[in-house]
């Protein structure tokens, strides 16, 4: 359904070290980026599925409700997003566990990025 989805950042070199390593716990990895964005998606993808670009007066990330969830291999991925996010400067939302509440065998992590984005990893990944 989604071709990307983009978020802006007040601080370019910071953001890629932060997604870098969060997404990189998920086995993504970073497609390309220049002096004003980077894209993140599967090694050897052609395109990206998130990117992040510099936009240093950037208003307030999207409000309740609004969360961006990446799929993760396993649990051990979804423990490791949130141990790197925390270590990065992101903000606890929801440590990692089982979430029935979304479904059996849901297990879950939530942070917000160092510009207040909510950010979740789940597994299992969704089925297409």
């Amino acid at each position: 359904m989604l071709g990307h989805i983009s978020f802006g950042v007040s601080d370019l070199g910071r953001s890629q070290r932060f997604y870098d390593a969060v997404l990189g716990a998920l086995g993504y990895v970073r497609l390309f980026s220049t002096d004003r964005v980077a894209g993140y998606g599967a090694a050897g993808a052609t395109d990206e599925r998130f990117a992040i670009m510099l936009h240093p007066e950037a208003g307030p990330p999207p409000g309740p409700g609004f969360h961006l969830a990446f799929a993760a291999p396993s649990r051990a991925a979804v423990d490791a997003f949130h141990a790197e996010a925390l270590r990065l400067g992101g903000v606890d939302e929801g440590a990692p566990g089982l979430r029935p509440q979304y479904g059996p065998g849901y297990y879950a992590a939530f942070v917000l990025d160092p510009d207040g984005h909510k950010l979740e990893a789940k597994h299992p990944p969704p089925t297409l």
